[in-house]
């Protein structure tokens, strides 16, 4: 009812004294959105109108409001707002959509201590909003455990930044964006959770809105109300390390109609999925898993933030299409990370060696077969010289490499992580079986708001006095 969510966000406004105005900007958490395949991955259209109505009502009169994000990597925007609903609701109420992925991007200095990095790179309308707002979806995260407000700040960055990092340094990435910009209010759509997955989640009725003016607060709160140790997110961890807010429920004021105790007993069957893959696909699947070693001495025995985490959520984008995807799937060795020793392969098992870091030594087929780390630590990558990610170019690259390799027994795929997308690519090819992107669902829909997004990006980008 966006009546009655308008209703509570402006209580909730009034009560913390807070009254928007400048350049309001309101950040939904849109990752990927398909009322069919994606029903539950989102804040809910319901949830962003009630809290533009609540903006409009609390708001001083020069307020400015638009809403923006920026959905997975390389998908469009446009489609993900579109299958969300956004766009009728955005336009009932009057205010402006910005797609970051069609904006400029400019540097922002980080000074804070404890930092990853010295500047990231975040859309112009981020960078000088006056009031954001921060609309995170409750939902369990298989790399993170909890994405939350804090977590929500990956969606602020463009393809060509996003994945810097975002491999075993995704928790101090996460950290460093609280640096950009600090949300003045937050309001999590927790109505209806996500759980397990952060793409293909499975719904828990939770029944609850989670408001508040400091990300770390509303994350701590969020935490104990699924029975989570805050000092566990370990991204909020560092975030509170750096002043950014507490991390102690005592240091927090907590107000509504309903108890933390009595959220934590209706909420104990809330399920996580922070499972290693060599443990999480089993026997009844056709795909095996070994993982060796990483490089980084914070985290040498899984990377949490890069390559098996989207191995995963590719896994579940096939499952949402295809329900016994496993068993129709080729049979596929899957190695990430340092790895010793042989790999015991059965005869018609392919080998899949993935990511930068990837190493390993042996014979296949009787055939030495040597595969060489590239990987390349934070330091090492400079933030300002990134590789573009164009959804196309990443469509033709990994399905031209898989046919080039087509009759191997191995294949190495390189990246630092290696996405989602690009493991759907390589596994509908190497696996033989149906690519969920080349669907009639999605193909025509999101070849068009594709091209529109190009159009957008070039009218910002290059058409003088546009845009930003």
């Amino acid at each position: 009812d966006p009546d009655r969510i308008a209703a509570i966000l402006c209580e909730g406004m009034t009560e913390m004294g807070l009254k928007p105005g400048g350049r309001v900007l309101l950040k939904p958490n849109a990752v990927i959105a398909h009322p069919e395949i994606f029903p539950h991955a989102f804040t809910r259209k319901e949830f962003l109108d009630g809290a533009l109505a609540a903006t409009r009502a609390c708001a001083q009169e020069d307020a400015d409001i638009a809403v923006g994000e920026r959905s997975g990597i390389t998908i469009p925007t446009r489609w993900a707002f579109r299958n969300a609903g956004y766009p009728s609701v955005i336009k009932k109420h009057g205010a402006k959509t910005i797609y970051f992925d069609e904006q400029r991007n400019v540097p922002v200095r980080i000074d804070a201590p404890g930092r990853l990095r010295d500047q990231l790179f975040v859309p112009e309308a981020v960078a000088s909003s006056d009031f954001l707002i921060n609309l995170p979806k409750f939902k369990a995260h298989p790399w993170c455990r909890l994405t939350l407000s804090l977590k929500n700040f990956i969606g602020i960055q463009d393809d060509r930044h996003r994945l810097v990092d975002h491999n075993l340094f995704l928790e101090q990435k996460i950290a460093d964006l609280q640096s950009v910009v600090q949300p003045k209010f937050i309001a999590v759509d927790a109505i209806t959770a996500g759980q397990k997955m952060m793409l293909t989640p499975t719904p828990f009725n939770m029944g609850v809105i989670l408001m508040g003016n400091n990300s770390c607060a509303v994350d701590t709160v969020g935490c104990h109300i699924v029975n989570v140790q805050p000092g566990d997110l370990t991204h909020l961890k560092y975030a509170s390390q750096r002043g950014f807010g507490p991390m102690d429920i005592d240091q927090i004021d907590i107000d509504g109609d309903i108890t933390v105790s009595e959220l934590q007993e209706r909420n104990r069957d809330f399920e996580f999925c922070l499972v290693r893959i060599d443990d999480y696909f089993g026997p009844e699947t056709n795909l095996r898993c070994t993982v060796g070693k990483f490089p980084e001495k914070h985290s040498p025995d899984y990377c949490w933030g890069g390559c098996p985490g989207a191995l995963q959520e590719s896994m579940h984008n096939f499952r949402g299409f295809n329900p016994d995807v496993d068993r129709h799937l080729g049979k596929i060795h899957y190695v990430v990370g340092q790895v010793e020793g042989p790999l015991d392969l059965e005869p018609d098992e392919r080998v899949i060696f993935t990511g930068d870091c990837t190493c390993w030594e042996g014979k296949i087929d009787g055939q030495a077969v040597k595969i060489d780390s590239c990987y390349r630590s934070a330091d090492q990558v400079d933030e300002a010289r990134t590789r573009p990610y164009d959804m196309i170019s990443k469509i033709g690259r990994a399905i031209t490499h898989a046919a080039l390799n087509s009759r191997s027994r191995w294949i190495r795929i390189k990246g630092c992580p290696v996405s989602v997308a690009e493991h759907v690519h390589y596994f509908s090819s190497l696996g033989r079986i149906d690519n969920p992107l080349f669907d009639s669902k999605l193909l025509m829909p999101v070849a068009i708001e594709y091209a529109k997004m190009h159009f957008g990006r070039l009218y910002n980008h290059w058409i003088p006095g546009s845009g930003v």
